[in-house]
């Protein structure tokens, strides 16, 4: 399991990497702004929580058959070797409206839900990779929507396993839908695992779901999370022997109180459009910092 001490990245106090392409940013933007006679305000850096190198046990995600029969994925043990640097929280509303601003990213519909210290939802996995490389550009820091190892990676003990119950063995294919069914919909209503009342469908302040033991927010909270895996068919033969693999990236992989499937362009999960699973309540998304280490 990972390392429990975790510590903030900080603009005080950061690796010394960080830190020289932080006063690099810094350089560059003051030198633009002096050319352009602008006030305009520098873009904030995200608040980043780091985790050491450290493995999980992890499932693989995709549509697994084996012999012909549905099946769960292996249970394996996964490495993180380089260790990872997250955003604490999800980008929130005023985040993205940044990026609207400045025509690089596409609005999205304005309601109740848009609050500034909420997170931004109604964002398809399109939007969330267009921010990633306005944040990028904006910064000159490196910025990548996570791939599922290191979604998991981060959510530690709020990560949900997604094996089959025994109630989906078999080869009807009726009943084996009603029980995947079933088990999403237990882990959505009412509480999520440590995380208190479900607080409905409605993103929610940052932090109303509280830290994860890695001081992440609201992981596995009401807005699940885009990540950057695609997804995959597999086919397996008796033995276990991996006869095909179909990799599909028009369909990707969300995050939250359990996996779902959706495809890359749909804004709002509960319009529809999931490929495989229960569709999440809402769809936000956080960001890693992928500098190399």
């Amino acid at each position: 399991m990972p390392p429990r001490t975790t510590h903030t990245l900080s603009l005080q106090a950061p690796s010394w990497a960080l830190a020289l392409l932080v006063a690099l940013f810094g350089l560059a933007a003051a030198a633009t702004a002096s050319r352009l006679g602008s006030a305009q305000a520098p873009i904030v850096l995200p608040d980043l929580v780091e985790l050491g190198p450290g493995a999980i046990r992890y499932r693989d995600p995709g549509d697994v058959w084996r012999d012909g029969q549905p099946t769960s994925a292996p249970l394996q043990t996964v490495r993180i070797p380089g260790g990872l640097r997250i955003m604490r929280h999800q980008v929130t509303a005023a985040d993205y409206q940044r990026c609207v601003k400045a025509q690089a990213c596409l609005a999205i519909d304005v309601d109740e839900e848009a609050a500034p210290d909420r997170p931004v939802v109604k964002v398809s996995w399109r939007d969330a990779d267009a921010y990633a490389a306005w944040l990028s550009r904006s910064t000159g820091l490196p910025f990548r929507l996570p791939t599922d190892r290191e979604w998991a990676y981060a959510a530690g003990s709020r990560f949900s396993d997604d094996a089959e119950p025994a109630s989906a063995q078999g080869a009807d294919p009726g009943r084996r839908a009603l029980a995947l069914y079933d088990k999403d919909a237990a882990r959505n209503a009412g509480r999520g695992p440590g995380l208190g009342p479900g607080l409905g469908k409605t993103p929610q302040p940052i932090g109303t779901f509280g830290a994860n033991e890695h001081g992440l927010l609201d992981v596995a909270g009401n807005v699940w999370e885009w990540t950057d895996t695609c997804f995959v068919r597999t086919t397996l033969d008796a033995l276990g022997t991996v006869e095909a693999n179909i990799v599909n990236c028009g369909v990707r992989l969300v995050e939250g109180r359990h996996r779902a499937y959706m495809p890359d362009f749909i804004r709002d999960a509960r319009a529809g459009g999931c490929s495989v699973g229960t569709p999440p309540s809402a769809i936000g998304f956080r960001l890693v910092f992928n500098a190399a280490r």
